[in-house]
């Protein structure tokens, strides 16, 4: 273990996107534009009625990926707008995005990058 004490991340947000199979591509595409540095990517299947949605008569997908995204608080808004667009998540049955605020975030930061951080 190191000396130094363990360097704790606040004010960050856990993007959670909800998307049909074969459609977390596009959202991790979309984060990174934004400067998300990367995503967890899992299979799911979704449970409850399989019945068509709506007037439109459109079918819900079963298999499901989800996408986990760690963003700073403070470009949420932006990186989930840029997000629901790219995964076109306003069409009916398309799948759903939502933000959840993270405590503290431990990991493995550079050097370089702290001092910046300590500098502004």
């Amino acid at each position: 273990m190191k000396p130094e004490g363990i360097t704790y991340l606040t004010d960050v947000t856990l993007l959670t996107c909800i998307v049909a199979a074969g459609r977390a591509d596009v959202v991790i595409r979309a984060a990174q534009g934004m400067g998300a540095p990367g995503a967890i990517v899992y299979h799911a299947q979704g449970l409850g009625p399989r019945e068509r949605l709506g007037l439109l008569s459109i079918a819900i997908e079963a298999e499901k990926e989800v996408v986990s995204i760690l963003v700073a608080a403070d470009y949420q808004d932006a990186v989930l707008e840029t997000i629901y667009r790219a995964a076109e998540l306003d069409v009916p049955g398309a799948g759903m995005i939502y933000a959840i605020p993270v405590e503290k975030v431990a990991t493995y930061i550079p050097r370089d990058i702290m001092e910046k951080g300590q500098a502004s």
